[in-house]
């Protein structure tokens, strides 16, 4: 039996009996067969959301060919070679095609960096298939097929529910519901109801939170809600950051004033009696040389160098100008839990026959102790204590399993604590649910905020409870002691209840735990059943802050970042573990919390006024999110958004930066985000702020030694026409100027180490660009000295022959080639005077970049072999040059050293 797109044409299946949706899925009860599933994999592709478009290395390759003046060079090499220059012109064909090789590698990193690492919402799934419970790949998931969701269970696909015990799922990431849906069977009559209330539909991306059941799978991939979703965010075109668009617009400026010059250059050497073929390729390698069109291919490259960088410390860049922006953020709006904690509940506090305990130990590792506030270790002898842990195994749906050296949560995290508080209590969890097998229960509902499970005992039934205390406490008639049992007195109560609120006011979850011996198993329900209840006592937990956090929320505060959190927790738990990491810091007024509520009655202005003196914004919606995003926004700020849910994803698209868990986060937040923190971690982030800055310097260095380079290159040609010389340079030496100096040194400035004090400065204004006054300072210093010695040494080479040549063909290849040798070392020397445009060369450490130094040792060989090694020589026009020579062109490059480090010395002293 097969199944044809059109008959998925009816939407709503949840009018519809459940064995009805199984024969117009042509499927059945025990799955369908092997041979089936192929079929429809054909048929539907993935369960999977569709990929974004990959750029092939073959287009990659041809794009570095798009660069018109590239494709009129070899045009013209190729009409050289047809009038009879071959070698030049062969020479000119290698050296393009060794730009456009470095090209296509520096660009094939970017693409393989940028790519995003994608964690599917649901790796694997339980089917039925032939009868029997597999566990297959989500992607290999097909309408038809048989579901089998478990409590913990990533819904992999939307699907018509059969059967469910109890089922509850969190569709928060879909339809904003802050509360798990009880879920179940039964027909729904009327067919567009909104997807929030179909009760008998699970979605997928959705989590199952309680309870199991079983459903066919009515839609895979993009025809799910979830791929709707995801296919309309699709079509949002995103902004370009500032830097895209600064750096294309100064590349389009230089352009044109480079192209004018070597225009004007080649018009006058024509005028000046030079070959017009001569002159072509002599002003167009002058544009290849000078031209800044690779402007945009530079930030690419060091981008991309950052972006994996980045990868490497669990921050995935999906779009490489995010990196840069990443760097200027002045405000970290960030969730909680997961991120800020551990997302791992542990029990804290214990408070047994009115005595407060301690309980060590965190996260989901069974390891820990009970001691109480005179020191005094509890072990199971203690009757009370063995009862709350009986009770918090028990009474409890969650597993633990420990995987490789840690240990996983399947289930509610409230339930992961009490079930790994009981086995600190020492309790043997499989011989204790063998020896005591459920009989029956009631779940837990919002209304009456607690559990009830029956097992079977020695003495016969009981009745085990957990909830909520002030809903258990009415019920209490008497209390457990390390004497028995005890009545329960009005002043016993009242203790417990001022307890609660301690706990609950230190940020502690509390849940009170009690049980009732039962004559017999009866009809259970709540009326009748959940009466005359023993008190053993109340359990306090929390999420822990993350060890790392408090230290991250410090860096941000040196660094001028203000982080805000914002998450949908109680206010009193969230202004507590805020105040753990240092968020709430008095500053000025001091800071607060503010409620989703509270928002709800500012205007902008007002919440714009707040928003400098609140830290923590508590029971937010995800609309609280989008607002406050713009809100920060018009004031100026680069906001940095986190987000899991499928409801997060507008205000992370609206974000300057939107950061998208890679745990918990959905399929479609991911490719909303532009940036994904694969271990869901706040330190994470800081540190891809802190690379961001980095990489933005690097970017500024590369650009201060690409320009003050060819800044140089293009006076010092052209000055030597405008003063009645020849050409300083032939079309060879020029290229190969630009490959030597423009490549490798280049690429190491790219990922130059960080400096020591970049988390100690203020965030960069958005509205400052790479071209500061001290940027622009330092390329007129740099270029104007190049010019200053090389300019001098061409003519003094040229018009006074100093070594003495007698062969006048020799005198002006030996003036070009101080003038190439002095050039390539000036520049070499120049990439560790653009370290940093602020501090000195001596302070950065002249050393501390390996690869610059290996990048400026492989460029000086390369040229001291085209100028000593008689057949490149021949090849390059170039004259052997003594030691004396090589001392000179040394000496006037290592002279620029001085004059960078006291300009810089002036600027600094400019800017205090």
């Amino acid at each position: 039996m097969t199944i044809e797109n059109s008959d998925l044409a009816t939407p709503a299946y949840h009018t519809l009996e459940g064995e009805a949706v199984l024969q117009l899925l042509n499927s059945n009860a025990q799955g369908l067969s092997g041979e089936e599933v192929l079929t429809r994999q054909e048929a539907f592709g993935p369960n999977e959301l569709a990929a974004g478009k990959k750029i092939s290395p073959f287009l990659i390759l041809l794009r570095q060919f798009q660069n018109l003046l590239m494709v009129i060079l070899l045009v013209a090499a190729a009409i050289s070679f047809l009038l009879g220059e071959h070698l030049d012109s062969l020479v000119i064909l290698a050296i393009v095609l060794a730009c456009v090789i470095l090209g296509f590698f520096q660009e094939y990193r970017a693409e393989k960096a940028a790519a995003a690492l994608q964690r599917l919402a649901a790796p694997h799934a339980a089917v039925l298939r032939d009868g029997e419970e597999v566990v297959v790949t989500v992607s290999e998931i097909v309408p038809g097929d048989i579901l089998l969701v478990h409590t913990g269970d990533r819904i992999a696909a939307d699907a018509r529910l059969l059967e469910t015990v109890n089922l509850m799922v969190d569709e928060a990431i879909l339809t904003g519901e802050s509360t798990p849906v009880a879920k179940s069977e039964a027909v729904l009559p009327a067919p567009d109801i909104p997807i929030a209330d179909r009760l008998n539909m699970i979605f997928g991306g959705s989590v199952a939170t309680y309870g199991r059941g079983v459903a066919v799978v009515t839609a895979t991939g993009m025809n799910t809600e979830f791929g709707r979703i995801a296919q309309m965010l699709g079509e949002v075109r995103a902004e370009p950051t500032p830097l895209e668009k600064r750096i294309s617009l100064i590349g389009r400026v230089l352009s044109l004033i480079c192209l004018a010059v070597a225009i004007g250059a080649v018009l006058m050497g024509i005028v000046k009696g030079y070959g017009w073929l001569a002159m072509l390729i002599w002003g167009i390698s002058l544009a290849v040389a000078s031209v800044p069109e690779s402007l945009p291919a530079v930030v690419t490259g060091a981008l991309s160098i950052g972006a994996t960088r980045m990868a490497r410390r669990q921050a995935i860049v999906k779009r490489l100008p995010a990196v840069e922006t990443m760097g200027c953020t002045t405000v970290i709006c960030t969730d909680k839990t997961g991120t800020l904690t551990k997302n791992e509940m542990t029990v804290r506090r214990l408070y047994l026959e009115h005595r407060r305990v301690t309980v060590t130990g965190s996260g989901y590792e069974p390891k820990g102790d009970f001691h109480t506030a005179d020191h005094e270790i509890l072990t199971l002898a203690n009757p009370v204590l063995h009862t709350a842990a009986r009770i918090s195994l028990l009474c409890n749906d969650a597993t633990l399993k420990q995987e490789e050296s840690a240990w996983r949560l399947r289930g509610d995290p409230t339930e992961g604590a009490l079930l790994t508080m009981g086995l600190k209590a020492g309790l043997d969890y499989p011989h204790l649910i063998q020896e005591h097998p459920r009989l029956g229960e009631v779940p837990f509902d919002s209304k009456r905020k607690r559990m009830s499970t029956i097992h079977q005992d020695t003495a016969g039934p009981v009745m085990y409870l957990k909830g909520a205390p002030e809903n258990l406490l009415p019920f209490c008639v008497r209390q457990l002691t390390t004497q028995g049992e005890k009545p329960f007195e009005e002043a016993d109560r009242e203790d417990i209840l001022a307890e609660n609120s301690r706990l609950a006011g230190s940020a502690l979850r509390v849940l009170g735990l009690a049980y009732r011996r039962l004559s017999d198993l009866p009809e259970l329900t709540p009326e009748s059943e959940e009466a005359d209840l023993v008190w053993v006592g109340l359990v306090g937990m929390i999420d822990p802050p993350r060890p790392e956090a408090k230290e991250a929320v410090s860096r941000c505060r040196r660094a001028g970042i203000k982080v805000i959190m914002v998450t949908g927790d109680h206010p009193q738990t969230a202004g507590a573990i805020a105040n753990d990491l240092g968020l709430m810091k008095k500053s000025g007024a001091g800071q607060t919390v503010l409620c989703g509520q509270e928002v709800n009655q500012l205007n902008d202005e007002e919440l714009l006024a707040t928003v400098e003196h609140t830290a923590v914004f508590a029971r937010v919606a995800p609309e609280h999110k989008l607002r406050l995003v713009e809100v920060l926004k018009r004031k100026g700020e680069i906001v940095a958004m986190t987000g899991d849910g499928v409801n997060d994803a507008p205000a992370l698209k609206r974000a300057d930066i939107g950061v998208a868990m890679g745990i918990t986060g959905t399929e479609v937040t991911k490719e909303t985000a532009a940036m994904i923190l694969a271990d869901d971690n706040f330190a994470t982030l800081v540190a891809a702020v802190e690379e961001g800055r980095a990489i933005f310097d690097n970017i500024k260095k590369y650009l201060v030694f690409l320009l003050s380079c060819n800044l140089g290159e293009i006076i010092i040609l052209t000055g030597a026409f405008f003063l009645g010389l020849p050409m300083p340079l032939i079309a060879l030496q020029i290229l190969w100027v630009n490959l030597t100096t423009d490549g490798l040194p280049a690429l190491a400035l790219g990922i130059d180490p960080k400096a020591p004090d970049i988390m100690s400065r203020p965030p960069r204004p958005l509205t400052e660009g790479v071209f500061t006054n001290t940027v622009n300072t330092l390329l007129a210093v740099i270029a104007g000295y190049k010019t200053l010695i090389i300019l001098p040494l061409f003519a003094y080479y040229y018009l006074y022959n100093p070594t003495g040549a007698t062969d006048s063909e020799q005198i002006l290849p030996h003036a070009q080639t101080m003038v190439f040798v002095t050039l390539v070392l000036a520049e070499l020397v120049n990439a560790f005077n653009c370290r940093s445009s602020r501090l000195s060369l001596f302070t950065v450490g002249p050393f501390a970049n390996r690869f610059l130094i290996a990048a400026v040792i492989i460029s000086l060989a390369m040229t001291v072999g085209v100028v000593q090694y008689t057949p490149l020589a021949t090849l390059f026009h170039t004259i052997p040059l003594d030691w004396h020579d090589w001392l000179l062109a040394g000496g006037l490059s290592l002279s620029l050293i001085p004059v960078v480090e006291l300009t810089k010395l002036a600027l600094r002293r400019r800017a205090q």
